[in-house]
């Protein structure tokens, strides 16, 4: 496994500016074409230029498309000259059966934006780790189409390069106190689990560990939680930030849970941060250092995940 250390400058994706092309990709599952319409209209109207393959609407079951279409448009993309950024379309399932498929060595190679959540954390997580390249926790393209305004704003700051992200948890919980610094690494809790007893899971030695989820039950969370706690993932973690838990019952059922679970490490574990499947999905670096502050309820990235712009971005 590969040790959860921050990624150098020197291999951060070029910043996002106005007219940019922008690679739109279907690495899980079909997905609702009004919706996928919708939300090109928002990247179009933040000055984006999306782009696709003619096999982006293809479907296979629960699949869209085959593992090797799947991977190839997505590495496709990635090896475009003329590409700046690979975005997600949804999630859904299918992103773990590609990770066998992908040559990471030509990722690697061309390091760009690449944004996604929920089902495509099996991706950031893993490109993240094995191409030394920052990844991006954050809408996709189909959520895009009813994202509020501080979502939107989000983008538009991670993604240019024009200051660090800095997130609050203001409706959130302390659950343990402390302060801590590491490399932000994560996303899906159930996705997550997934990848263990993976070659695919990671080191998470040093890390602030980021999971959210949907429509799980308490149980659910406490099971995937206890499962990784069982197996040792958490032994070496700087601290935990959890997004939200949207459907997975109240607030306070999920607060205990953490309280439970945590209970006895000495890390700081704060819940509640805008990111996830609820409203606003905040964009989340993956990868690189950030400061995580029970006392400020907030995570705080130490510079930006993109290299620095060279010239004004053109976005609003």
């Amino acid at each position: 496994m590969t040790h959860c250390r921050d990624i150098p400058a020197c291999t951060r994706p070029a910043p996002l500016q106005a007219g940019d092309r922008v690679g739109v990709v279907a690495p899980a599952s079909p997905f609702d074409r009004d919706r996928f319409l919708q939300g090109l209209e928002v990247l179009r109207d933040m000055g984006f230029d999306p782009v696709w393959s003619d096999r982006l609407f293809l479907k296979n079951g629960y699949y869209a498309g085959s593992r090797r279409q799947r991977a190839d448009d997505l590495q496709a993309f990635f090896a475009a000259s003329d590409i700046r950024a690979v975005w997600c379309v949804r999630g859904g399932y299918g992103s773990l059966g590609i990770l066998e498929c992908l040559d990471y060595a030509l990722i690697e190679k061309h390091p760009k934006i690449f944004v996604g959540c929920s089902d495509i954390t099996n991706l950031l997580v893993t490109i993240s780790r094995r191409c030394c390249m920052p990844t991006f926790h954050g809408p996709m393209v189909v959520s895009l189409a009813d994202a509020d305004k501080p979502t939107i704003e989000g983008i538009a700051r991670a993604l240019t390069g024009f200051g660090a992200v800095k997130i609050r948890a203001e409706n959130g919980c302390m659950i343990r106190p402390g302060k801590a610094a590491g490399c932000v690494l994560g996303g899906n809790l159930s996705t997550f689990c997934h990848l263990l007893a993976t070659p695919y899971f990671p080191d998470l030695t040093g890390c602030i560990l980021f999971v959210e989820d949907t429509g799980e039950k308490p149980y659910r969370i406490d099971r995937m939680l206890t499962q990784m706690r069982m197996a040792g993932c958490f032994d070496h973690l700087a601290g935990v930030a959890a997004g939200s838990f949207t459907n997975c019952g109240s607030k306070e059922q999920i607060h205990r849970v953490f309280a439970d679970v945590f209970d006895g490490f000495a890390f700081p574990v704060v819940c509640g941060f805008p990111a996830g499947h609820g409203r606003p999905n905040m964009v989340l670096p993956m990868g690189i250092a950030a400061s995580l502050d029970s006392d400020t309820m907030t995570l705080t990235y130490s510079e930006p995940a993109v290299a620095a712009p060279c010239r004004d971005s053109g976005l609003s």
